[in-house]
């Protein structure tokens, strides 16, 4: 027992030292920052990032450390000394402006110096972020009413892309019009298709003979009324803002506990917090007992699964894959077992990452 303690002390020790360095890290770093902006130069250096990475790795084999797991840790460091400097964080949102896409960005990263970028579709977000426009993506994944959003489902099957957190975002929905339409001269809605659904009840009450049309999103069709007479769009208050137009009727979701959770998007894993989730696809024969057995590596190592849906593959009829969401961190042991045990039983499986719970 003694020695015990004695090696725990040394680890706190230990533990305090890293933390001194890394305050001296950041100090150095600072100064770099301040020279950097006299200069006149970047404060990115995409190449002397290389040169530490390449750098910390062949320490770490020296060492016998795992060179992927320092590797991370060293993006985590680095992504904190570019905090650092003042260096602003680009974001992709699926826009237009006004979205809540884009609230749940600036929630997500908030306190942090960050540029809000729009893009008009999810696969343009998928695309900004593989090809380094942007440091980060957020897409919306599900909604907690209308279900899963497709084409983020069949993006995250066929990009090589890391999902780095999640946000839940409430949706509450408002009819918005220029100023100083009335209800009973609205002919058109126009909005996102979950939104459309989302509001179904309060529109075939109150506008029963209007026609509904579909956009690539809510603060889309708020911005196209500008163009349009007698028509309304289903949005935030924050695009309504922003555009200068009048809210008709507030929160006309037909359920008031209506959420929208978001993926956020990068080309690198993150690091264990202690209260996280993975997501992974995966897909099993077509024989009896298949999807049984693909879940059972889970189940009898208690790990939860807080969603399993299906999703065709688009390349064959009726071939499908499974997106699963389980509570835990892909290099905790029992996950890290689990998820041995699932490669040797399913024909195909894909890790999209592993982040903290929304909060």
């Amino acid at each position: 027992m003694n020695e015990l303690l004695e090696l725990r002390k040394k680890i706190d020790e230990i533990d305090e030292k890293i933390i001194n360095l890394l305050a001296e890290r950041t100090n150095l770093i600072r100064r770099i920052g301040q020279l950097k902006k006299e200069l006149k130069l970047p404060i990115k250096d995409l190449k002397r990032e290389k040169e530490i990475y390449s750098r910390i790795v062949k320490i770490a084999k020296d060492k016998g450390l795992n060179e992927s797991f320092v590797k991370n840790i060293f993006e985590e460091i680095i992504a904190m000394c570019s905090y650092e400097q003042g260096e602003e964080i680009k974001v992709a949102f699926l826009g237009p402006r006004g979205t809540f896409c884009e609230q749940a960005s600036r929630k997500f990263f908030s306190g942090y110096p960050a540029l809000f970028i729009e893009y008009l579709t999810i696969k343009d977000v998928f695309r900004a972020v593989l090809s380094d426009e942007v440091d980060y993506g957020v897409v919306p994944v599900e909604n907690s009413t209308e279900g899963s959003i497709s084409l983020t489902l069949d993006l995250l099957l066929n990009y090589d892309i890391k999902v780095y957190g999640e946000i839940e975002q409430k949706a509450t929905h408002n009819l918005i019009v220029k100023q100083g339409t009335k209800l009973e001269e609205i002919k058109l809605v126009l909005s996102h298709p979950q939104a459309l659904a989302q509001c179904r009840r309060f529109l075939e009450e109150n506008l029963p003979k209007a026609k509904v049309k579909e956009v690539n999103s809510t603060s889309a069709a708020v911005k196209a009324l500008k163009k349009l007479k007698n028509a309304a769009a289903i949005g935030s208050e924050l695009a309504a803002k922003i555009y200068g137009y009048e809210i008709l009727a507030k929160g006309i979701e037909d359920n008031p506990e209506n959420y929208t959770r978001f993926f956020v998007l990068s080309k690198r894993d993150r690091e264990p917090s202690g209260n996280d989730k993975t997501s992974i696809i995966f897909s099993v024969e077509h024989v009896p007992g298949a999807l049984f057995r693909a879940l059972e590596p889970f189940a009898k190592r208690k790990i939860n699964l807080t969603k399993i849906e299906s999703r065709p593959t688009r390349k064959k009829p009726w071939d499908y894959v499974f997106f699963v969401d389980f509570e835990g961190h892909k290099d905790e042991i029992k996950c890290k077992e689990a998820l041995e045990e699932l490669k040797k039983i399913c024909s195909f499986i894909k890790i999209l990452g592993s982040y903290p719970k929304a909060q």
